[in-house]
């Protein structure tokens, strides 16, 4: 194994100091790991998740296994970005439970906007985009995985300082190249777990409610698939066209086909057609429509 101070450009994180930061009498974090590497965070939380209390939080320096939406794969350097895992277990109606990927969204781009002074934009339903050359390009993606023991483990993986020539995809992005404020991971970590734990536990208290918690207002406002001409790729080989207008309230997408129906997506692939209009020219919004 490498030795982790080989590239000081980055440094490991501070397990230690990260602890001592997050991990408070009552809080949402009791527990936080930081390993050199492994298959994927999600997977390790999920095969231990019996037993685990919530607010359990893995961080990998690398992850050689790691996995998006649809079992997508991707990689990045070792520490070139946060990659890591939290164990929930949210006691709201099931039907809510679609809304976790988007409340993660909402924490990881109000931290970002505040640590690390970037613009972000949402796109449906677990992409983080940041605009790079004058292009969105997608910085960080989300999955939710529900464990045997009626857990979910939350996973994030966000690119911080991958450089051009480290791009996985020309469609990538990082916070490097969108010259945010600071590359360091240890105060961008603590400021998304705890952006993170505050709307999980608004939205917690409101038994899962995304309007009462201010959740779907958050999202809708942050979204920029709202207002543009979509592809929702849908399981079984399945499309379909239409303007994203609004979220539901079990945070589908609510598109209007060219015949004028309205159709909700709550799965699939999101390609955005065209740019997203000036917001005065946006329609919809965080309402059921």
């Amino acid at each position: 194994m490498s030795n982790p101070y080989s590239d000081l450009d980055r440094p490991p994180l501070h397990a230690t100091a990260l602890r001592r930061a997050l991990l408070r009498p009552g809080g949402l974090w009791t527990a936080l790991d930081v390993v050199p590497r492994t298959g994927s965070t999600n997977t390790d939380l999920r095969e231990r998740s019996a037993g685990t209390p919530e607010g359990a939080v893995l961080v990998a320096e690398e992850q050689s296994g790691a996995r998006g939406r649809l079992d997508r794969r991707w990689s990045a350097p070792p520490r070139s970005g946060l990659f890591f895992s939290v164990l929930l277990r949210p006691e709201v109606p099931p039907a809510r439970l679609g809304w976790l990927p988007l409340l993660a969204g909402v924490a990881l781009a109000t931290a970002l906007s505040r640590a690390a002074g970037v613009d972000t934009a949402l796109k449906w339903p677990n992409d983080l985009l940041l605009t790079v050359d004058g292009e969105e390009r997608k910085a960080a993606g989300i999955l939710a995985e529900a464990t045997q023991d009626g857990a979910v483990v939350l996973g994030i993986g966000l690119n911080v300082s991958l450089r051009a020539d480290e791009l996985p995809v020309p469609t990538a992005g990082s916070l490097a190249l969108a010259d945010a404020l600071t590359l360091d991971r240890d105060p961008l970590l603590r400021a998304v777990l705890r952006s993170l734990a505050d709307w999980y536990e608004r939205w917690r208290e409101a038994d899962g409610d995304p309007v009462a918690c201010g959740l779907q207002a958050a999202y809708a406002a942050g979204c920029s698939t709202l207002g543009r001409q979509v592809r929702a790729e849908l399981p079984g080989d399945a499309e379909l066209i239409g303007e994203a207008v609004a979220l539901d309230g079990d945070g589908r997408l609510v598109l209007v086909t060219p015949g004028g129906a309205q159709e909700s997506v709550g799965a699939g692939d999101i390609v955005h057609l065209r740019p997203v209009p000036p917001p005065e020219e946006r329609q919809g919004g965080s309402g059921d429509e």
